[in-house]
């Protein structure tokens, strides 16, 4: 067994040999301990079916039923067929060996054999944790007809008594006369008082005292067969040499019998917030109560403790969101506000602006227009040179090496590299862990980028798990899962890692990031190059991810081409459009009260949280894609009880609904019990967008306070700055312009835009945030006012 902190809730894993790990959230002062769960044989009898109606109408179905337990095997096992028969009989009785601790689903499958493809008469999911020990159950399920009824299994559940096996000391001494001692051990008793053995051996003989500890346990044969079988493990093996002994003397010596087992797993389990996280919040604390005595014009410093968590989200939007972003930041600046902020996130075109930002450590403590002129630079000048022959045959050479370094590769991981060319032009050899740089003083916002875990086929609204990528780690706060930013796209297995691979270039993160590109690189390269590759529609075999949105992208698969279509073409086969990893929770399972946790949907019966067999865990590989296909708004990410966020700056960019992200996370935080203020507007906010509005719940001090920005050019077009109209016709035609226009330059597929483009919607987004100082002001001054 495992030791690990232990308070107040419970989940999730059966981590390496078989042994659950019950991770919890709780009080900050925590003591080890060691649990200990019972393994049970689980007996299930497939009986018989009656009135069952085939799919051949000339003739009767030929049944046979699957078993799935996948926290208990992997093999899906199956009956016999009965041809032709209304009212099959089976009789046939299969095994198992569950974990007590363990959500243990049985999944059973009737079907119709046909020549081709089986039709999947019904399926059926039953808890075994309804099952008593000691005693059988049988249970009857009705199928979709009313008329069929099957009868299908009974279910026996019995305790396995030596949970541990029989434990005993191997001891050999080349040489001697006694060729081998065995003395048993029990591990966990008390009673191991020291057992004598004598070897008879010459004193001058120059051997090695042999010592193994060996385990032995009793398992169920695997297939039909209901026969126990016994397997023998040595668990760890150790030598003394025999000169080492004193002649005549009783002498204590400790034997180190292989690796210590009881080290941490590779995998953090928790819902806390990693250890560096909350070094930084100290020192982060720290710089934000002397920033708001500048800010506010307090006294003294407002106390650590009192100062409010404060955190700015950026929405998705390809170009537009990174340069709008820009802007929002700056007018943050300007306001000498950004030192009071802890947290800053983004998805997709946000992030973008985020990365390129923290490649500086001192990025917020120096004046913003600097990297401002660096990204107008990158983004006006000319993309074509991303889909040079040059440039394809770089991309082919990086792929190509993933590929043969046993990683896996996907269209994103294309896309990736052509942001590369988007946003710098040149090979960016950075990595996120680099980062950690950056925050670990504290002197710059704690920087948390977003993407989904999605599944082929179903809607990115229907299910979507939010991953988070920040400079030290990367992980599922649903699942309470996570690895360090160094070990990501490695291979893990039961929390062990099994293979290390370098840590991605951020471009691949950037891909990943704003992957909703990816999906439709045939449209990016209409814009920048001006022809489509509608050949490319041949890549019928690819694997394809639907996402049913239509306020975003129409996705679909093709890629670019050039000298080097046919290559590519070859290359990417069956790759998927998602950003396929290897899953770092594969091996773990589900603790069996998972269910009682707010962060899955288990009252809604039809939600895949409600299926523990289909959930992330169960899958050998992660699908990470564009947050922005979930909820175009990283909410989720900071919503989380661990971060105890007070405020969030809410800035929208996109192209069109400005408060869809707000309605969204409102459901999403309904379904979660997640404390958050009731979105009311009226039919003129909907049309008619005001710079900002502020949302709260007064009677309830959990949920936070949001100011959200929608990008609107409301009072813009006539201020120059905040009380300064706009005089001289150069300005009022600089301030006169729409964003969301047919002829907009502003559109999600344009990733070029003219210098004055650029500017202004920089300025748009700076001046909203300065026009709407005393709301921001006042907002912060209350939580200090208040714990005064």
């Amino acid at each position: 067994s495992w030791s690990f902190a232990q308070p107040r809730w419970k989940m999730l894993y059966r981590s390496y040999k078989g042994v659950v790990l019950l991770i919890e959230k709780g009080d900050k002062k925590k003591t080890t301990v060691r649990e200990k769960h019972p393994y049970y044989n689980l007996t299930v009898k497939i009986l018989r079916a009656r009135n069952i109606k085939g799919t051949d109408l000339l003739s009767k179905a030929d049944c046979y039923v699957e078993l799935s337990l996948p926290t208990a095997s992997p093999i899906i096992y199956r009956t016999q067929v009965i041809d032709n028969s209304s009212d099959p009989e089976w009789n046939e009785t299969f095994h198992y060996r569950i974990h007590n601790a363990v959500k243990n689903i049985l999944e059973l499958r009737l079907f119709d054999k046909d020549v081709l493809i089986s039709d999947e008469l019904t399926s059926v999911v039953f808890d075994v944790a309804g099952i008593e020990p000691g005693r059988p159950l049988k249970n009857t399920f009705k199928l979709k007809e009313v008329s069929s009824l099957m009868i299908l299994h009974e279910v026996h559940l019995k305790s396995q008594f030596h949970r541990y096996g029989r434990s005993q000391f191997k001891l050999s001494l080349p040489g001697a006369y006694e060729k081998q001692l065995c003395i048993p051990c029990q591990p966990d008793s008390d009673q191991n008082c020291a057992s004598p053995f004598v070897f008879h051996v010459g004193k001058e003989m120059c051997t090695e005292l042999d010592v193994e500890l060996e385990r032995t346990i009793t398992v169920l044969q695997d297939g039909l067969s209901p026969d126990f079988e016994k397997h023998s493990t040595i668990l760890g093996s150790g030598t003394v040499p025999f000169q080492s002994l004193p002649l005549g003397k009783e002498v204590d010596m400790t034997v180190p019998l292989g690796k210590v087992t009881l080290r941490d797993l590779d995998v953090r389990l928790g819902f806390d917030l990693c250890k560096e996280e909350r070094r930084f919040l100290d020192k982060r604390k720290e710089i934000v109560s002397q920033a708001l005595k500048r800010t506010l014009n307090l006294s003294e410093d407002p106390s650590t403790d009192e100062v409010p968590v404060v955190a700015v989200l950026g929405s998705g939007g390809g170009i537009r969101a990174l340069t709008s972003f820009y802007g929002s930041l700056f007018g943050l600046q300007k306001l000498k506000l950004l030192d009071s902020v802890t947290y800053i996130s983004g998805i997709s075109g946000s992030t973008w602006c985020l990365s390129m930002l923290y490649q500086d450590p001192e990025w917020s403590c120096k004046d913003l227009g600097g990297p401002i002129s660096n990204a107008q630079e990158k983004v006006s000048s000319s993309k074509v040179g991303a889909f040079s022959s040059e440039r394809l045959k770089y991309y082919f050479q990086e792929l190509n090496t993933m590929e043969n370094d046993g990683r896996k590769v996907s269209f994103t991981d294309l896309w990736g590299l052509i942001v590369e060319y988007f946003l710098q032009q040149k090979e960016d050899q950075s990595k996120l862990s680099d980062q950690q740089e950056v925050v670990k003083e504290g002197k710059n916002p704690y920087p948390i980028y977003a993407a989904v875990n999605v599944r082929p086929n179903v809607s990115g609204d229907d299910f979507a798990e939010w991953c988070e990528f920040t400079p030290y780690e990367v992980g599922f706060r649903k699942y309470g899962a996570f690895v360090r930013t160094e070990d990501f796209d490695s291979e893990f297995f039961m929390g062990r890692l099994i293979k290390k691979y370098p840590e991605p270039r951020i471009c691949y993160l950037q891909g990943m990031w704003g992957s909703a590109f990816a999906a439709s690189l045939d449209d990016v390269f209409l814009k920048v190059v001006g022809s489509g590759l509608s050949f490319l529609e041949s890549l019928n075999d690819c694997r394809r991810f639907h996402f049913r949105d239509p306020m975003r992208l129409n996705t679909r698969l093709v890629i670019p081409g050039g000298l080097m279509i046919q290559i590519f073409q070859d290359f990417f086969k069956s790759r998927v459009t998602a950003g396929e990893t290897f899953n770092f929770m594969h091996g773990l399972y589900l603790h069996r009260d998972y269910v009682s946790l707010n962060k899955f949907v288990v009252s809604k019966g039809t939600h895949l949280d409600a299926f523990p067999n289909m959930l992330t865990p169960m899958e050998e590989n992660l699908y990470l894609v564009d947050g922005g296909f979930s909820i175009n708004s990283p909410f989720p990410l900071v919503l989380q009880p661990e971060r105890d966020v007070d405020i969030i700056l809410s800035f929208n960019y996109s192209w069109e609904a400005p408060f869809e992200v707000l309605h969204l996370t409102q459901k999403y935080c309904e379904e979660r019990d997640i404390p958050f203020p009731e979105i009311v507007l009226n039919k003129e906010d909907e049309e008619n967008p005001k710079e900002c509005y502020v949302f709260m719940d007064a009677e309830n001090p959990k949920s936070p306070i949001i100011l959200h920005f929608p990008l609107v050019n409301d009072t813009f077009h006539k201020f120059k700055a905040p009380g300064i109209e706009r005089e001289l016709e150069e300005d009022k035609s600089f301030g006169d312009f729409e964003i969301g226009g047919k002829d907009s330059p502003y559109r999600t597929l344009n990733f070029t835009y003219e210098p004055h483009e650029f500017n202004k919607l920089v300025e748009l987004n700076c001046y909203n945030v300065l026009n709407n100082k005393d709301s921001i002001l006042e907002l912060l001054q209350n939580p200090v006012n208040e714990a005064g």
